[in-house]
């Protein structure tokens, strides 16, 4: 049940309920601005901000107005010109001032409706972009034809809105005027004096004034980043997200710890079995987390590093800590595959340190998973691998101590929390091979301590980087030959061709097919569409070496091993994103080899590609590429929030607002050491901005207490 405040029931009522959205609009306005499942809101419209403005000013005559450009006249209706009856021609009408005279031009035209409009030796004002045609001045379909009435009260700009189709931005713009009469008057949740300080209104008057400015210019992109109303409904979006991570950490901190250490004995046997020593990072990362673990607080640690630095040794030497002080451990993947891989990589190292471990998925059926249930649940199994199966109803630990996540941005605050609740103050480490901007980390992970991994571990040789035309192709496919015959592996990443899965699966079957002609049974395929027991088993032959090429769409992306795979060909590498384009290239180059990875583009490249492919073939820092992917896509791309679930901003652009960003988590965090259950004038403000935000799943954990 929510606890809204009433307050805002205006804006939480359905768009339907404005005037003029019936039936017919509001699945287009769902469409728009809606979420699947949920139909558009009144403030779903509120805070679909414009892109930019048009004048509506009146522009001098006929004679002056400049040609391509919208402007406001005003003229007199001299002659209705319709098309000859049977001729498909335009419906033509004459307009003149005392300076010239325009067409205006109408496909389709009604005469009827025609006539009523634009009455022969009446003045009206018309809106539009004038044409030359053939030397005449003409305007096709004016935007505003008004009468004296009517121009009273047109404002001097309109808004322009990103649309979709069957709505005009004329239409949205009535919606959401409409929708602005709405806004109730909200207690005033921000510290009056920071406002002043940085020039910035109060809610209802920012939405106002970004919605109706008072020229054009208000509404360029330059203008409006900067803009003193959008960046205080930025700074309201953001504040909440920091706040209710700020509560959710609060809530975790309060919750008692139990000291999760022994004495480091299992620890040092396992650092004596490892063949290479530890880096300076994993090193400092394995030190901070012994100290979460034997401090009485309950850990709650992200553990981010690039792909092939190590993360999965860091969380085995946490898991070894909890089992010395009598405890168990979990470390949850997010799917099958990995979380074999992470059995297979981490139990050699587990047996030399006398440790039992058992590997529980979706798979595991009959009496192999109710032996590995029963060992969880009396203790003699000291660590789980498995997938989100390790949580649901039916499993039981004895004395969970620590959990570890992979990959992070699968998992959101809920997650976290459920994790958590599979023991007495159970630790958790999250590992992320995403390498994500630190704006970001703020964002997302704000209820979370951070440890980098920032070297490479010892062993692992560079990945040579190049950009080839796809016209080309040919010398790859015979270059990939020789590396064959040299007992090399490749994998062969297909296109995204375009929004939908089928179309991406054919373009990989074609690949498949062709390269088969030539490799024969070397060659496997493995794609989204398939079953994951197939997908497992086409990945296992590659990983045994029995075949030699593996054509994939990018199922491929996460943490999958193999050290004989040194060659990654990216096709149309322009159509992917930085990140995935880095996740891609770490598969290989994990072995002792030199490893390359080939970006096949088709020319020409727009000017974001080309900074894109070129960042690549410049540098294999995750972070440097991270922060140039968040300067080139915005962030709901970056994190993938888009499909995550994550709550991406919808008002903040952490590109432009990053200065705010670390505003808003000092405020959060004041705020919640002031008055962690919001019960102040303020905290009960805050409360409202966190239902406005729909961050209160952090007020249900006030609740909880």
């Amino acid at each position: 049940m929510s606890l809204r405040p009433s307050i805002l029931d205006p804006l939480f009522a359905p768009a339907n309920t404005l005037p003029g959205v019936g039936p017919k609009v509001a699945p287009l306005l769902d469409r728009l601005v809606g979420e699947p499942g949920r139909p558009t809101r009144v403030m779903d419209l509120l805070f679909h901000l414009p892109s930019g403005g048009v004048s509506r000013e009146m522009k001098g005559s006929i004679a002056d107005a400049p040609v391509g450009e919208p402007v406001t006249l005003s003229v007199t209706v001299v002659a209705h010109r319709p098309p000859p009856p049977g001729r498909r021609a335009p419906y033509r009408i004459l307009v003149e001032d005392e300076t010239g005279d325009v067409t205006l031009v109408f496909f389709n035209g009604q005469k009827a409706r025609l006539e009523k409009l634009l009455p022969v030796g009446e003045r009206r004002y018309v809106s539009g972009k004038i044409e030359l045609w053939e030397a005449m001045r003409q305007m096709v379909h004016p935007d505003r034809i008004l009468d004296d009435k009517g121009i009273e009260n047109l404002p001097a700009v309109e808004a322009v809105y990103g649309l979709t189709e069957g709505l005009s931005s004329r239409m949205v713009g009535r919606y959401v005027g409409a929708a602005l009469e709405r806004v109730p008057r909200v207690p005033e949740w921000q510290d009056a004096a920071w406002l002043d300080r940085n020039g910035l209104p109060d809610f209802a008057s920012a939405l106002a004034a970004i919605h109706r400015p008072g020229n054009a210019q208000q509404l360029s992109e330059d203008a409006l980043s900067k803009s003193p109303a959008r960046r205080r409904l930025a700074y309201d979006e953001i504040l909440a997200s920091q706040l209710a991570l700020a509560l959710v950490r609060s809530r975790m901190r309060r919750l008692p710890g139990r000291v999760n250490a022994g004495d480091g004995h299992l620890v040092e046997r396992i650092k004596r079995a490892l063949p290479f020593g530890l880096t300076g990072s994993q090193s400092k990362a394995v030190d901070d987390i012994r100290n979460d673990l034997v401090a009485d607080k309950k850990m709650l640690r992200l553990l981010q590093g690039d792909v092939g630095s190590g993360k999965t040794v860091v969380g085995l030497l946490a898991m070894a800590s909890a089992i010395e002080a009598g405890r168990q451990a979990a470390l949850m993947a997010p799917t099958e595959i990995l979380a074999r891989q992470h059995y297979e990589r981490i139990a050699p190292l587990a047996e030399q340190a006398g440790l039992s471990m058992a590997l529980l998925t979706g798979r595991e059926k009959g009496a192999a998973r109710k032996a590995v249930l029963a060992g969880l649940a009396d203790g003699s199994i000291n660590i789980a691998v498995g997938t989100h199966a390790l949580f649901q109803e039916g499993v039981a630990f004895q004395d969970l101590g620590v959990a570890v996540v992979d990959e992070q941005h699968r998992f959101g605050v809920h997650q976290r929390l459920a994790l958590g609740s599979k023991g007495e103050a159970v630790d958790i480490l999250v590992m992320t091979a995403t390498p994500i901007p630190r704006t970001l980390a703020l964002t997302y992970f704000g209820d979370m301590d951070v440890s980098v991994l920032s070297e490479k571990p010892a062993g692992r040789k560079p990945i040579a980087t190049k950009l080839i035309s796809i016209e080309r192709l040919d010398e790859v496919i015979g270059a990939m030959g020789r590396a064959i015959g040299n007992g090399d592996q490749v994998y062969w990443v297909c296109p995204l061709v375009g929004e939908s899965e089928t179309v991406d699966l054919a373009a990989a079957e074609e690949r498949f097919e062709q390269l088969k002609s030539i490799f024969g049974d070397q060659i496997g395929l493995v794609h989204g569409k398939m079953a994951g027991r197939d997908k497992d088993a086409a990945m296992e032959r590659f990983s045994k070496g029995e075949t030699k090429i593996l054509v994939s769409t990018t199922v491929i992306e996460v943490g999958v091993d193999v050290p004989n795979a040194t060659i990654m060909v990216i096709e149309h590498a322009e159509r992917f994103g930085l990140a995935q384009l880095h996740q891609l290239r770490g598969r290989v180059g994990r072995g002792s080899r030199s490893s390359t990875c080939l970006l096949i583009y088709k020319g020409p490249l727009g000017q974001v590609a080309q900074a894109r492919l070129e960042m690549m073939r410049q540098t294999e820092d995750g972070f440097r590429i991270a922060e140039e992917d968040l300067r080139l896509r915005g962030e709901g791309e970056v994190l993938g929030t888009r499909q995550s679930g994550l709550p991406g901003f919808k008002l903040a652009r952490l590109e432009v607002d990053g200065d705010l960003l670390a505003a808003a988590r000092d405020d959060a965090r004041l705020i919640v050491d002031r008055d962690p259950d919001l019960v102040s004038d303020r905290g009960q403000a805050l409360r409202v901005l966190l239902y406005m935000f729909e961050r209160d799943s952090a007020i249900r954990l006030l609740r909880a207490g």
